[in-house]
Parts: structure tokens; sequence; C-alpha cells
């Protein structure tokens, strides 16, 4: 939080409560309430507040995220009309709110439920912030990371990473990862490394939270993978595949849980030997 939004918070805080609770007596729990205030653009704004862009900046990021965790947490159907325009509105009121680039490029490209499952937006999201602030060598590392991790575009990211790599004060591993994207297959291992670093790196907040698990559901497909190796060879050996995974258990061939990360049981499809995260699962994404 900035000081202008402290400031503000500080100033309009007992106000707010009774402000929401009439809007949300005249709209509704989280729906487009915003209808007029959400589809101002970010020009227009300037034009009416002039000289408070900033502190509308704040205040236009704090709605991003409100709408985003209404959405998430309780609409029915979650369908985050309004993310995108709520981001550009707050980052052409300010081109350097570096959050915004970073935790809205999150919002748009995690797939459903978690997030609006259009990646392509996040990174454009991030492309914008690499404009506007290209000494910031994290906003073009999360850039590199994206273009790998949802567009699966190693040779893409390896540049982006070698352009971070040259900016003053950059991490001094990512020109070695740069080089593993090109000359390593090994997808998941790579992606592993990139959450691992978006992890040890971010303050506690969404950006951690999300490679927190991020880093959970690979834990799951590779134990999940490591299960249906195990299945593979009980049924070359003894020419049958268990019927249940607790006979892998059973018969001293594993030892840890058969769920996942978030306790979930894996599925398992006795007729191919196929080990999976279960659809139902907090940790299942598409592959």
């Amino acid at each position: 939080m900035t000081w202008r939004l402290a400031l503000l918070l500080a100033l309009l805080g007992p106000v707010i409560p009774w402000s929401q609770s009439r809007i949300d007596r005249r709209a509704g729990a989280f729906r487009s309430q915003e209808e007029v205030l959400y589809l101002w653009s970010g020009t227009q704004v300037k034009r009416l507040f002039p000289g408070f862009e900033g502190l509308l900046a704040d205040i236009y990021w704090l709605r991003t995220v409100q709408y985003f965790g209404g959405q998430r947490l309780f609409a029915r159907e979650k369908r985050f009309e309004l993310l995108r325009p709520l981001i550009e509105i707050s980052t052409e009121l300010d081109p350097r709110l570096e959050i915004a680039y970073r935790y809205g490029a999150i919002f748009l490209s995690e797939a459903p439920p978690a997030g609006a499952g259009r990646p392509r937006e996040g990174i454009e999201v991030l492309e914008k912030g690499t404009r506007h602030l290209p000494s910031s060598w994290r906003l073009r590392q999360d850039l590199g990371f994206f273009q790998f991790i949802y567009l699966h575009d190693a040779q893409g990211a390896a540049k982006t990473l070698e352009e971070a790599a040259r900016i003053p004060g950059a991490a001094f591993w990512l020109r070695t990862m740069a080089a593993d994207l090109l000359a390593k297959g090994g997808e998941r291992a790579s992606s592993r490394r990139m959450w691992q670093q978006m992890y040890d790196q971010g303050e506690e907040g969404i950006i951690k939270e999300n490679a927190r698990v991020r880093l959970q559901i690979l834990d799951s497909r590779d134990a999940a993978d490591r299960l249906a190796a195990l299945v593979k060879e009980v049924e070359d050996r003894t020419g049958r595949r268990p019927q249940r995974l607790a006979e892998l258990r059973e018969g001293g061939l594993w030892a840890g849980p058969l769920a996942d990360a978030a306790g979930v049981p894996f599925g398992y499809d006795v007729s191919t030997g196929r080990v999976t995260i279960a659809l139902e699962s907090p940790m299942w994404r598409p592959e």
C-alpha cells in the first residue's frame, strides 16, 4: 500500500463501510456495480480530477483487487469481464504502479476458477509495464516467466530473461536460467525453478501465495507421475494392473500419501493405469 492510499484510507475510513453498504444495497452483491465508475477511461478520470492521478490510481487498484477477490471467492459464474479495463485504468492513471502490472498479470493469467484464464492479456499487461518501467528487471523477469509457463515459448522467454539480466541490479541467475531454457527439455523442471524464484523473491501476499500453490501443483503432478510409473512396473512384472492405488502401499512400493498437496485422493483409471489430480481438487489445473 502506498502512502497516498494510506492517507486516503485514514481520512475516509469511517465513510467507506457506510458508502459501500449503500452501493451493495442498491446494486446487489458482486454484480457489475461498477457500471458507471469502472467504465470510465483513465483519460476521462484525468480530465475530471487533474492533479490527483496518483491517488486515483491507488483507488482504482484497490477496487481492482476487491473486484477480483469478489469474483474469485463469491461469484457463481466467475467471469472477470471488468478485470482488464480496471487494470488499464489503474496503470493509465499511474504508469509507474508496478504492483498493478505484476499482480494484474497473475489475476488475468491464472486458469479458472483461480483467475481469468487469459494469459495473453496478462502478458500484454507485463509488456506495457516493461515499456513504462524499463529499469524494472522484475517486471521483465515476470514477462519471461509468463512467456514460458503460459505460452510455452522457450525462445521468447530466454530472450526476455537475457534482456532482464542486462538491467543494472538484476539477479545474477537470470542469464543462467535463460540458457537453461534453450539447452534443456524438462518443461516442468524449468517451471519449478521459475515458481521457486518467484516464491523466494516475493513478499507475503498474492505473488508469493500464487507461487506456493503452483509449487504444490507441481509436487502433486510429480507424485501422480511416480504412482503411474509404479502401476506400470507392477503390470510389467505381474501381467496385471493394481485395482486400487492402495495396493502399491500394501505391497511396500509406495510410502507417501495417495492424495495431492490439498489432501484430495488422486484419480486412478485402472483401464489405462493413468493417475491424475482429481478435477474437484484445488490442485487441478489444465496441463
